[in-house]
C-alpha cells in the first residue's frame, strides 16, 4: 500500500515521499530482512511469492514542526552513517557534498518536490542535509579506521 505522509498539517504528494510503496503484509515463510538501517524493509526471496497493490492509502502523520525533522534526520544520519561502516564503506567530503546535491535535485526536481510548495522545499532541503550529514559522519568514521 502507498503512505501519504502528512507533513506540518499538509498531505505531501511529491518529494520522493509519495507514494512511498513498500512491502506492508508478508508471509514470513517466503523473505528476509535487507536494506540498510534505518530504512529496513522486507525482501521477498521465494520465486512463488507474489505481490499485490491494495488500494486507498496508509495515512502517515510525520513531522509537526521543522525542528522534529531535523532531530529526526540526526539520528537517521548516525544509524545510517554506523550501518554503511559496518559494510565497510567509506567516503570523503566531495562525496557528501555530491549525494547532498543529487539528493536534493532528485527529490524537488526530478521528484516533483517543487508541486509540494514550500513544505516540498522544506522537506527536500533537510532531505539533502541528512545526506550530507550522513557521508560526513561516514568520512570521520573512515579516517578513524584508517588512523
Amino acid at each position: 500500500m502507498p503512505r501519504l505522509a502528512q507533513y506540518m498539517g499538509r498531505w505531501i504528494l511529491h518529494s520522493g515521499w509519495y507514494p512511498d510503496t513498500k512491502l506492508r503484509l508478508w508471509d514470513s515463510r517466503k523473505g528476509k530482512w535487507g536494506g540498510i538501517n534505518p530504512h529496513d524493509k522486507y525482501e521477498l526471496t521465494d520465486a512463488s511469492a507474489k505481490t499485490f497493490h491494495l488500494k486507498g492509502n496508509i495515512l502517515h502523520y510525520s513531522y509537526y514542526t521543522i525542528e522534529e525533522h531535523y532531530k529526526q534526520a540526526e539520528k537517521f544520519s548516525s544509524i545510517a552513517a554506523n550501518a554503511l561502516f559496518q559494510k565497510g564503506k567509506s567516503a570523503n567530503g566531495l562525496l557528501a557534498v555530491i549525494k547532498a546535491c543529487s539528493k536534493f535535485i532528485r527529490n524537488y526536481f526530478i521528484k516533483a518536490g517543487i508541486l509540494d510548495g514550500k513544505y516540498g522545499f522544506i522537506i527536500c532541503r533537510i532531505t539533502a542535509w541528512e545526506t550530507f550529514q550522513k557521508y560526513s559522519k561516514l568520512s570521520k568514521l573512515s579516517k578513524q579506521r584508517k588512523a
